[in-house]
């Protein structure tokens, strides 16, 4: 029904209520909307940029699962970010189900825990695989042994220490895996009402797939959300990328060997006198004894020098440098 009402249709109410047969004051009550208190000392805490530039992050953090975990697992591993959502920490509580995997990491320097939330199915498949199975997850879910959760604890250690390279851009951690609880009601590590970030990743491991939830509450991040930007976080991250690149590349280069030959003279025979050299034969050869000798780096003539002797061993010493722009 259109809100504006016809010509018609107005004249058809006017007629009823001079008759009476419309009374406004019979209007049942209009259902009225909710209104929700905004405290702009505290505003909605994580905004669309936040939660964009922790989606980078965490895309970074994906490429070093999926390269790292097939080392320890033996399996196919990938990693891919599925989204980012801002929701209080109770929300976040009330999805959990029972049992869970929850490894609580302690993220200093900044104050506070971060939670890593992983799919029972994925814990069952990694217990399989480090066992030497094929990695499926159990039909039915069940608790955890003793045993189940410390094999499960060495990869989470792993995927915590992960954790440092990505956020490099914006603070440098020390991501310290304190324990891990499988029960959802002992996992109240902040307030109910606490603003938290969601970033969730679903990881696949040869067949079993299931989904990995990193929960940040907003207290965690509170002193270095100002870089929660794209622009800091590209613009930092390749300054660093730079600099430790070229220092990792200047290194590899300063270790790398390379085949460096001194041609003694060149000379052309026939086939025929190379099949019958004998022991004794002279080759005559297109330098003389006092001319200098190239040098070659690779194929790259780079040096000519004299010949002369070093100790057990034949030698040249360098005279001139070939410096080609």
């Amino acid at each position: 029904m259109s809100d504006v009402l016809s010509q018609n249709e107005i004249d058809n109410l006017l007629s009823a209520l001079n008759s009476g047969e419309f009374d406004p004051t019979d209007t049942e009550a209009v259902d009225e909307k909710q209104v929700k208190d905004y405290d702009f000392a505290r505003p909605s805490k994580f905004s669309k940029e936040h939660l964009r530039t922790l989606v980078f992050i965490f895309e970074h953090y994906a490429r070093l699962l999926s390269t790292n975990l097939p080392v320890y697992l033996r399996k196919n591993v990938q990693v891919e970010v599925m989204h980012s959502e801002a929701a209080t920490y109770q929300e976040f509580s009330n999805s959990l189900s029972n049992p869970v995997l929850l490894g609580v990491v302690n993220f200093s320097p900044l104050e506070g825990n971060i939670i890593m939330e992983m799919a029972t199915g994925l814990g069952f498949a990694i217990v399989d695989r480090m066992l030497g199975g094929d990695g499926k997850p159990l039909d039915k879910n069940r608790e955890f042994t003793d045993i189940e959760l410390t094999i499960i604890e060495r990869i989470m250690v792993i995927c915590t220490n992960l954790l440092v390279e990505p956020w490099m851009s914006v603070q440098e951690v020390n991501p310290v895996l304190e324990r891990i609880e499988t029960n959802s009601q002992f996992a109240q590590f902040v307030t109910p009402n606490e603003m938290t970030s969601i970033i969730t990743m679903n990881i696949k491991i040869g067949s079993a797939e299931g989904l990995m939830n990193v929960c940040i509450p907003y207290a965690v991040l509170e002193p270095v959300v100002d870089k929660l930007n794209t622009k800091y976080w590209y613009s930092t991250s390749q300054v660093k990328d730079d600099k430790s690149y070229r220092g990792q590349l200047e290194d590899l280069i300063q270790k790398a060997r390379i085949p460096v030959r001194a041609i003694m003279g060149r000379s052309a025979i026939s086939v025929n006198d190379f099949i019958h050299l004998q022991p004794g034969d002279i080759i005559k050869i297109n330098t003389r004894i006092e001319d200098e000798l190239d040098v070659y780096v690779g194929n790259i003539k780079k040096f000519s020098a004299i010949p002369g002797s070093f100790e057990d061993s034949y030698a040249v010493k360098i005279k001139t440098i070939y410096r080609e722009e």
